[in-house]
């Protein structure tokens, strides 16, 4: 689809509103049922929409309001993975998550999805585009790696890879069909390959991290691979979002080639908020075509930005590419998990207001109604 991504855009998740955080602590008290706690999921929704709409954003989301998880909430919806309690959570820089992990225990399969309702009511709250985020196929695989995945079911990780990439396919396919017009994978463990000790575990198990970034990136062709024309795909590579604290860092060097020449996407949501994320350098090889959203405001702090340094940090990529193949956006979700970063309501409203005035100021095609035709 023409002109998406757009020129301000935001990655996906929201922080949870007060009202959702209450009926959620009562739903699991058995004091609301599962209609109930709809009923306000949906209300806080709408509201979230609206405020995205007059903002000035031409794609919303829904926050992931009716998600506890990121990546677990959709993973756990396919046949052959089931969701269980670990015996820790996953380290993070000062942090640790819920101890709470899916692994697979069946042929992995996909035989409808709770989602599939999520997109259609998005599409029907909303005169924008809608997006709908789920977690690239890696996912599945890249916390845990082998762990994960049952040698009994999969004693060769090439069926693995197969079934698993037939299922998003499959899942995607729902998704179009429910009236999605604009999916976006978030790959963690991709971009993570360029992190020296991530790799080195991948090491210890036995497993290539070059040749494991080139199959997440057929799996990312894999789950696209139906795709019509009028619906836009793209990938947000992350470093790790819990609680305002990250899982990794390295530049994208590493990957630059399953970037963009081995995987087949629209756009590329690239974090560029910290060093961690190294230089504008790989933008370079941006395909002619594509658009690369620069995460330039940081989701872990409410300190706002400086607009005069943002735009300075886009002409510094503009080195690489030109800015017609551009835009903006937060460097990540607000709230990857349920408990959110540590950032206030007001400071995220205030930030993804930004990105929309930083677009409008920098591309003349940033107006709402009017997206860029390229």
């Amino acid at each position: 689809m023409a002109g998406i991504p757009f020129r301000a855009e935001h990655v996906g998740s929201l922080l949870r509103p007060q009202a959702l955080r209450e009926a959620r602590r009562r739903f699991s008290q058995g004091q609301l049922d599962r209609n109930e706690l709809r009923v306000v999921e949906d209300e806080e929704i709408r509201l979230a929409v609206a405020t995205q709409e007059n903002l000035g954003f031409h794609a919303v989301t829904d926050g992931e309001f009716r998600r506890t998880w990121w990546h677990l909430d959709f993973l756990e919806g396919l046949l052959g993975v089931e969701k269980y309690e670990m015996t820790g959570g996953m380290a993070f820089a000062g942090t640790q998550t819920r101890a709470e992990g899916v692994r697979v225990t069946g042929p992995i399969a996909f035989d409808g999805h709770p989602m599939v309702a999520h997109v259609e009511f998005l599409a029907g709250v909303t005169t924008r585009v809608a997006k709908q985020c789920i977690p690239a196929p890696s996912a599945l695989f890249g916390r845990r790696g082998r762990e994960a995945v049952s040698r009994d079911v999969y004693p060769s990780l090439d069926r693995f890879w197969s079934d698993l990439g037939d299922a998003y396919r499959k899942a995607v396919n729902a998704f179009v069909a429910a009236g999605c017009r604009y999916i976006q994978l978030d790959e963690v463990f991709l971009i993570m390959l360029c992190d020296e000790r991530h790799r080195a575990g991948m090491a210890e198990q036995g497993l290539d991290a070059d040749a494991l970034a080139r199959t997440y990136g057929d799996l990312i062709n894999m789950a696209l691979a139906d795709l019509p024309p009028h619906v836009t795909s793209a990938i947000h590579l992350c470093r790790g979002n819990f609680k305002s604290a990250h899982l990794g860092s390295g530049a994208y060097d590493r990957i630059v080639s399953v970037l963009f020449e081995r995987i087949r996407v629209n756009g590329y949501f690239m974090e560029y908020d910290t060093e961690r994320a190294g230089g504008f350098e790989p933008l370079a090889h941006l395909p002619e075509g594509r658009r690369a959203v620069l995460g330039l405001i940081s989701s872990k702090t409410g300190v706002l930005e400086d607009p005069a340094a943002i735009e300075q940090r886009i002409e510094q990529a503009m080195r690489f590419a030109p800015l017609d193949r551009l835009a903006i956006s937060p460097q990540c979700g607000f709230a990857s998990t349920e408990e959110g970063n540590l950032v206030s309501p007001e400071e995220q409203w205030a930030k993804l207001n930004l990105v929309v005035q930083l677009a409008k100021g920098m591309w003349q095609d940033a107006v709402p109604g009017k997206p860029y035709d390229g």
